[in-house]
């Protein structure tokens, strides 16, 4: 799924004894049998208390209840700011109300409104990220937690995870966003995150005429994000999180969500690294673009620059007839002290410069929007010589030299995902990299599915499950040689989560991106470092630049 709204559209050797350990520590979780989760107090609840069944702990604005799920204790629906309807739409995340006695969080609460992903189509059938669980409506700040320890004194790294579909569909509740597995052999605290999407997060409502105080509006969904890291800072050590090792991260959509809050100047200090997986946003929208597609949505639902209050009186149902209707990319829009500027354009942001960061992208990310399996060898060939004309043949060319074996289909997924996301991708690495203050490292998913006879490639959204070390989607699938490519990824996160360096003992060493070696790790059955992988490639793509000002 891309950066906007259509479904269609991620240092050295081993220097570092805190990477081993971490690595260590994995390996020695995934080779042990589950134990119960620590720090249950031995007992019966009575009816909000702890036991080897539930176990309660302490937020900010009240005490919740979770339940155990094998050696994981999970806690579900914890809201983070208050219901977002009525006179908080079009408004910045409050504060949630808070609550006596003990809120039992054992279910996934509401989603924010939003179209339903089609799943008839085979890419639909396989993935597990795009089945939302919960109910739908306006009181959808919540967020999940996975924890194997609620000591305060535990201090484990965080993951917090950003959803994919865009910035329009998708939830923290998705199976394939379920924390426990990653919880479990990271020894990590994992967090998901539901929040404002579409119009109800991103409509530059100030720009077509409304009053100042709908200012944020083009930027609410992002900042409800900045208010789940702040909840964060505030609460995880009750969940055995450690504050000053937070790692956001996100897939398609939520690699942009993670683009867009290494630039927010509200986020610094809140997260200590972050991950960009087939998501790198160099560009967001514009106020004036913006403000075109308010004034569609505000004529959908007839309300008039004079009348702009009864924006917060009509039924969400109604506004998201009205988005539906009006199409158009609702998306962060940039000039607000929120989100200043576009996030990596012209340069990476000064504000997160000492945040490591890895960014990826599959070998294959294209082949999601694709559906011409049959293609063949004459018909590849004459697609090439449509889009580039004269260089066609060229092209292709070095596409069959670096990868003679891969069908036509592949071989064009490989080429649209070159040309758009993998060039977006690199950038953004490079221009992490200028900077100077913290290390870039890149990887590229090159194992592809089996699923379908591996027609779909290493598709996107592929590395999700190995992500969360969990073989939950069709993509995946439960392979001995999944098995293995999750241990990678999944160990390679638990080590930059603890200490900022993926390097760790399942994968070779890991050296940063910079312009001058090209570092990117190529995870496949043989995983290995390559320096400047695809060369000729890249260097053909970087002869072609795309147009100015081109969203990224």
């Amino acid at each position: 799924m891309t950066t906007g709204q259509s479904e269609s559209s991620r240092r050295h050797l081993l220097i570092t004894g805190a990477a081993l350990a971490t690595a260590a520590v994995a390996g020695k979780a995934a080779a042990q049998a589950p134990s119960p989760p620590a720090a249950a107090p031995s007992g019966l609840a009575a009816g909000g208390g702890s036991s080897k069944i539930f176990q309660v702990t302490d937020t900010a604005t009240g005490k919740v209840q979770g339940i155990a799920n094998g050696p994981v204790w999970e806690f579900r629906g914890i809201p983070y700011g208050a219901p977002t309807g009525g006179k908080n739409r079009f408004m910045p995340p409050q504060k949630p109300a808070p609550w006596k006695g003990v809120r039992e969080c054992f279910a996934f609460t509401s989603i924010c409104p939003q179209t339903q992903a089609d799943i008839r189509g085979e890419y639909g059938q396989l993935i597990m990220w795009d089945r939302q669980v919960g109910g739908m409506g306006e009181d959808c700040l919540s967020l999940n937690v996975w924890t194997t320890n609620v000591d305060r004194g535990a201090r484990k790294p965080v993951f917090v995870s950003f959803h994919g579909g865009g910035f329009a569909t998708g939830s923290g509740n998705a199976p394939g966003f379920d924390g426990k597995d990653l919880a479990y052999y990271a020894d990590a605290v994992v967090v998901t995150v539901n929040h404002r999407l579409a119009c109800f997060g991103y409509t530059n409502l100030v720009g077509a005429g409304a009053p100042d105080a709908f200012k944020y509006a083009g930027v609410t969904g992002v900042l409800d994000l900045i208010a789940s890291l702040e909840w964060v800072k505030a609460n995880i050590e009750s969940f055995g999180g450690d504050p000053s090792r937070v790692m956001i991260f996100g897939q398609s959509g939520g690699g942009a969500k993670t683009s867009t809050v290494l630039a927010m100047p509200p986020g610094k200090g809140l997260y200590h690294r972050a991950a960009i997986q087939s998501g790198a946003a160099l560009r967001l929208v514009t106020p004036e673009a913006g403000a075109a597609t308010a004034e569609k949505l505000l004529k959908q639902l007839g309300i008039s620059k004079a009348n702009m209050g009864d924006l917060q009186k009509v039924s969400w149902q109604q506004i998201l007839e009205a988005q539906t209707a009006a199409g158009g990319n609702f998306s962060p829009v940039i000039g607000t002290d929120a989100l200043p500027h576009h996030p990596f354009d012209p340069k990476a942001p000064a504000g997160s410069a000492d945040v490591p960061i890895i960014v990826s992208t599959c070998l294959e990310d294209a082949a999601l929007s694709l559906t011409n399996f049959d293609l063949t060898e004459a018909g590849l060939k004459s697609l090439f010589d449509q889009r580039f004309g004269g260089k066609g043949p060229e092209l292709l060319a070095l596409y069959r030299r670096y990868d003679p074996g891969a069908t036509p289909f592949l071989i064009q997924a490989q080429a649209l995902t070159d040309s758009g996301l993998r060039r977006s991708s690199y950038t953004l690495a490079q221009r992490k990299a200028e900077l100077g203050a913290a290390p870039a490292y890149m990887y590229e998913w090159n194992w592809r599915s089996l699923a379908y006879d591996g027609k779909f490639g290493a598709v996107h959204g592929i590395d999700v499950s190995a992500t969360f070390h969990s073989y939950r989607d069709g993509f995946f699938a439960g392979s001995t040689p999944a098995k293995k490519m999750a241990d990678r990824l999944a160990s390679s996160w638990a080590a930059f989560a603890a200490t900022g360096d993926p390097n760790n003992s399942h994968i070779p060493p890991w050296k940063p991106y910079d312009d001058k070696g090209r570092a990117v790790m190529i995870f496949d059955n043989d995983t290995r470092q390559e320096m400047n992988p695809r060369a000729e490639i890249r260097a053909w793509w970087d002869a072609h630049p795309p147009a100015p000002g081109a969203r990224g």
